[in-house]
């Protein structure tokens, strides 16, 4: 074998995948048939349940923060004048530190992904695609742009027209629909303040009669959505004419880069064939509404790439079946929501559905690894929320940190962080006295038991240092 694991795809999701099994030890080499990083903003929001799993990650969410923006007005243009409305957003509580999107555009998240990526010595492979693939007795031959590369595991995390998933014949289950679409573009303009994002009409109507023009945090540059498309092609003078008609004073200056959408929704019904795993817009396709796409492909790889790495360190080889279990069912409701999304309603969404979106009610609780017992404070399968913990908090203390137990006393669980935790800490989980709560790599509950229960239920899930084996 040339390497471990090989991700095809070096989107937020194959970033997230190559870095939680390179911080882990395992050799991993990531594939991007594109010659260069992608320099759209394409997404552009990081919902609050995804700068969670970041965090873990060491500063890749601090620096994020600091790089994006919270709580941005939006101002409303129509027939009875201009509207402004006060910026959307909650205030951070000691269980969730980040409760708002933070906007800020997917070529930025990419960029500082690679950046700590490059700390553990690893680089995306830019200019080397994905061409076809065999599967052997030991894991997967992989034939590339620049030579055949062989692996155990090979994740295909390369968008939605995945090269990994059309060679497996895995098929994309949904409806592309063409007569629905709009045209998105990274523009400069002047003529608007950056202070709100602007927002003319209605999405259902006669051709470009929606328009949104977002700033985009730490740049010169501008998030433009239009639609729905007439039959000219969006080319950047159908663009000037666009922000042109937005006011006297509103011009276009550049366009830096433009792609067309339609809606697409569309899912697999498996995430693995053997060795191989698929993760992000390979498995699931979205609407751009509410911001789910990119987080959901974010979620996909926090979930297998702890899995893959311990099980290639020794672990049960059954763990691996539970990432499909896990992580099907959660797509498949981000897709409804998005799709709810998707008819104007985004603009106008009750408090249930931002909650939905921000992906914080996220759970495994009906998964193998869960189990839907009853009782006071957060459950196995539900996301684990931070807490006080002394002069830091548990999210920091769990920074690098695979498995972490919290107790009110010091015990010892072998595979496992020990945090001992005060009362503010125990009253978030609601520990009772003598029960452990285990917390899982990728930051949701594992188990709620005393300590010799949760040294058995842990024992065939981590990983035997200074073993490997095919998984």
């Amino acid at each position: 074998m040339d390497t471990e694991v090989i991700v095809a795809g070096a989107g937020p999701t194959g970033l997230v995948t190559a870095l939680e099994l390179a911080r882990r030890g395992i050799g991993v080499r990531l594939l991007d048939a594109a010659p260069a990083p992608f320099a759209g903003s394409r997404g552009k929001g990081l919902q609050p349940r995804s700068l969670e799993l970041l965090d873990v990650v060491g500063g890749v969410t601090d620096r994020l923060v600091a790089l994006g923006r919270t709580h941005l007005p939006v101002r409303r243009y129509g027939p009875d004048g201009v509207v402004d409305e006060p910026a959307r957003g909650k205030a951070p509580t000691p269980d969730t530190p980040w409760p708002s999107t933070l906007l800020v555009p997917q070529w930025r998240v990419e960029q500082v992904l690679r950046e700590r990526l490059a700390e553990f010595g690893v680089a995306p492979e830019q200019g080397v695609g994905v061409e076809d693939l065999l599967v052997t007795a030991d894991g997967v031959e992989v034939v590339t742009t620049a030579g055949t590369i062989g692996a155990r595991h090979l994740v295909g995390a390369d968008g939605g027209g995945s090269t990994v998933r059309r060679r497996l014949g895995v098929p994309f289950l949904g409806e592309t629909r063409e007569e629905i679409r709009m045209v998105v573009a990274d523009v400069e303009l002047e003529g608007l303040d950056r202070e709100h994002w602007h927002q003319w009409g209605s999405p259902s109507g006669a051709p470009y009669s929606w328009v949104a023009l977002c700033p985009l945090p730490a740049t010169s540059t501008w998030q433009l959505q239009a639609g729905p498309l007439d039959d000219r092609e969006p080319d950047e003078s159908v663009l000037a004419e666009i922000v042109g008609a937005r006011g006297p004073r509103v011009r276009l200056r550049e366009v830096a880069w433009r792609s067309v959408w339609r809606l697409n929704v569309r899912m697999v019904a498996d995430y693995r064939v053997g060795p191989v795993f698929l993760a992000g817009d390979a498995a699931h396709v979205h609407s751009p509404a509410g911001a789910q796409g990119m987080n959901t492909g974010i979620g996909d790889a926090m979930n297998l790439g702890w899995k893959l790495a311990a099980v290639l360190r020794g672990a049960d080889a059954g763990l691996l079946d539970t990432y499909t279990a896990e992580r099907l069912p959660i797509a498949a409701g981000v897709l409804g929501i998005s799709a709810e999304l998707s008819g104007g309603a985004m603009w106008a969404r009750t408090a249930a559905q931002v909650r939905t979106t921000s992906q914080l009610d996220l759970s495994y609780r009906d998964g193998p690894l869960g189990g839907a017992s009853e009782g006071p404070g957060p459950r196995p399968g539900d996301r684990a929320p931070d807490a006080p913990v002394g002069d830091s908090t548990l999210f920091l203390r769990r920074r690098e940190a695979d498995w972490t137990v919290l107790s009110t006393q010091d015990v010892e669980v072998a595979g496992a962080a020990t945090v001992v935790v005060g009362d503010e800490a125990a009253a978030t989980y609601a520990l009772a006295p003598g029960e452990v709560v285990v917390i899982r790599p990728d930051g949701y509950v594992g188990c709620r038991a005393t300590v010799s229960e949760a040294r058995t239920w842990l024992a065939p899930l981590t990983a035997r240092p200074g073993t490997a084996r095919a998984a």
